[in-house]
């Protein structure tokens, strides 16, 4: 680790502070309109809009583009897996390893989760910010990611 050569702003500290916030309210939006739908947690729904952009993958690249832990997504494809949701597909060059690929109900589940999925956005950002915030919003938050 770099050691802290400069202490954070004042103004720094509390944009991180509500970029925290903002994502914390964003996803209990999100997981209260699923529940709501009486559907699984927004976990599910983004390992099934993973695989379904990128195509079958092995657990560490899935793992890469998910804000879940590596023990936490394991239990979560065992879940997955016993739902009939994704499948783990043995891959030929490595007898070990496997990819985790999208079984046709989990693009059925993917697919009825967006509803629920759809209104938390709306709520959480179309309804508060102008086309113009929306688009700054994307522009800064992508310099973050």
């Amino acid at each position: 680790m770099n050691a802290i050569t400069t202490m954070p702003s004042a103004v720094s500290v509390l944009a991180w502070d509500r970029l925290l916030r903002a994502g914390e309210a964003a996803l209990e939006t999100a997981r209260a309109e699923l529940k709501h739908a009486g559907l699984p947690a927004p976990e599910w729904y983004d390992v099934l809009v993973a695989i379904e952009r990128h195509g079958p993958l092995r657990p560490r690249d899935l793992q890469a583009r998910l804000p879940i832990a590596q023990y936490h997504l394991s239990r979560l494809l065992d879940r997955m897996v016993r739902e009939g949701l994704v499948r783990r597909v043995p891959t030929p060059e490595d007898a070990r390893g496997h990819t985790v690929e999208l079984s046709p109900q989990g693009k059925a589940a993917r697919a009825l989760m967006w509803p629920a999925y759809a209104t938390a956005i709306e709520s959480v950002i179309g309804a508060r910010l102008c086309e113009s915030e929306r688009i700054a919003l994307a522009n800064l938050l992508a310099r973050l990611a």
